[in-house]
């Protein structure tokens, strides 16, 4: 599927729970996500209860994209698809990223291992991608369910 009909999909589903939606950008990430950043007059249908009607959404998008097509043709190979409700999510992002990089400082500062929050499986790919440069640290998933969460650790530079 190309983007314009990820599009209208999300149109199209949004709009079947009554309501409207006013404006659909599409946005690259880096080359790794696809944002469909979409405005709504009520956003606390998605957004409310930490936004799990929003990540519903995202499940539900990506199901049905990939049910239509091939993995390797969405949007190219490594591309991800994310629905964002009056920027709910890029805040949320934000706000991880500025949390992975805090734990980061602290991981070298002290040159120990550092373990972040329980975080939900989105939240802790956001923290492997935006530590994946990171030459001295090294980031690891611990734990199970709920509260499985990001272990930061310093291995010194190479």
């Amino acid at each position: 599927m190309d983007k314009q009909e990820i599009q209208n999909l999300i149109k199209e589903l949004i709009e079947k729970t009554t309501v409207k939606t006013n404006q659909i950008t599409v946005t690259e990430d880096n080359g790794i996500n696809t944002w469909f950043s979409v405005e709504v007059n009520e956003p606390h249908f998605f957004v409310s209860h930490d936004g799990e009607a929003l990540y519903a959404l995202n499940h539900l998008i990506r199901r049905i994209v990939e049910s239509r097509t091939s993995p390797m043709t969405v949007l190219g190979e490594r591309n991800g698809i994310l629905v964002d409700i009056n920027d709910f999510q890029k805040k949320r992002v934000e706000n991880v990223r500025v949390v992975a990089h805090m734990m980061s400082e602290r991981a070298r500062y002290f040159k120990s291992n550092i373990e972040v929050d329980p975080m939900s499986s989105f939240e802790r790919r956001i923290v492997h991608e935006f530590l994946s440069d990171a030459t001295d640290l090294k980031t690891e998933s611990v734990g199970f369910g709920p509260s499985r969460r990001v272990v930061i650790k310093y291995i010194g530079t190479t």
